[in-house]
């Protein structure tokens, strides 16, 4: 399958078309940027024959099939129901929009393209994560009773579009989507109220620290911390009754090493004490691009449509609500 990318963007650029490179199940053909001259600089350093000075141009190439769009969440919605216009699949980064009714305007543009549009959580490839939801569906810790997560870094760059709050920057959409979906991947239920606690940039005016929890019903919780500007971490514990589950680097795992997850009983007092489970190297932007393209060609079924991404943004704006209400806000 022939893919095209519209924009230079480092997520692209760094991570995600150097990681599609890697497969053989797909060909990266096409890149466009607003400067030509710097888009065909990064197409010669990352090998990728054609380069086009506008993402309307790439959009008209005939033989590109399916579409990467890693634009500034503002562009997100706008430029994929482009690509569906044309003919074009579309694997479109997260948040998948700026807000629902953003978000739902897909649903429309995908029925009348009759083409396949997913959401970028390239989390739910990796070995890991498969892993654990396997270890809790199995019932090796119990019942789930909690979903703990926590994911920061620092970035005061006021140049950097995480910290443009009028085209979708702050750290509940770039980083706090991965502290909702990863506990829906692993409990496989949905949140039906959430209450959230937000603390806002100055200058920027974008939220740099979130606290949240999400209330599943049946006694099923998830809480998470996300922010911006505080020392870099990230770490998931999923707790049962039975055990527990650390996921050690859950969102941006080093390709280079293999990942690690552990394993306790609830005899165990400390991690020190729980069995380590290591997977083989693998790159889960890889494995996303291999996943995208087995949909988009009809091999696969879609396992996750753009209702899915909905729904993570229907909680995302009520975590939104509840900061500003300080109460807890119901989902949807």
């Amino acid at each position: 399958m022939k893919w095209g990318v519209i924009s230079t963007a480092k997520i692209g650029t760094e991570k995600v078309i150097p990681a599609m490179q890697e497969s053989d199940k797909l060909e990266i053909r096409a890149i466009a940027g607003r400067d030509l001259e710097k888009t065909r600089e990064t197409a010669q350093q990352l090998r990728i024959p054609r380069a086009y000075g506008s993402y309307d141009e790439l959009l008209a190439d005939p033989s590109i099939e399916a579409i990467y769009n890693p634009l500034p969440n503002h562009l997100h919605v706008e430029w994929t129901i482009k690509a569906l216009e044309a003919g074009k699949h579309v694997l479109c980064e997260k948040p998948i929009g700026l807000d629902t009714a953003d978000a739902k305007r897909l649903i429309a543009a995908r029925e009348q393209s009759g083409k396949h549009v997913l959401e970028a959580f390239m989390v739910r490839h990796h070995p890991q994560w498969q892993e654990a939801r396997k270890l809790v569906e199995s019932g090796q810790i119990g019942t789930v009773t909690t979903v703990q997560s926590i994911f920061t870094y620092f970035n005061a760059d006021p140049n950097n579009v995480r910290n443009k709050k009028d085209i979708g920057g702050g750290g509940l959409l770039d980083i706090g989507c991965y502290c909702i979906v990863g506990p829906r991947y692993i409990t496989g239920k949905e949140p039906v109220r959430v209450v959230s606690l937000m603390d806002k940039d100055p200058k920027f005016g974008t939220d740099r620290l979130v606290s949240g929890m999400l209330d599943f019903g049946s006694g099923v919780q998830a809480s998470f911390v996300c922010g911006t500007q505080s020392a870099a971490v990230q770490r998931v514990h999923i707790l049962g009754t039975e055990g527990r589950v650390e996921i050690v680097m859950p969102f941006n795992p080093i390709p280079e090493n293999p990942a690690v997850i552990r394993v306790g009983t609830q005899k165990q007092p400390g991690f020190d004490e729980a069995r380590e489970i290591k997977f083989p190297i693998r790159n889960h932007y890889t494995l996303q691009g291999e996943a995208a393209t087995a949909i988009f060609n009809g091999e696969s079924p879609v396992d996750y449509p753009i209702e899915d991404a909905i729904q993570n943004m229907q909680i995302l704006d009520a975590l939104a609500r509840s900061a500003r209400t300080g109460s807890w806000e119901m989902v949807g």
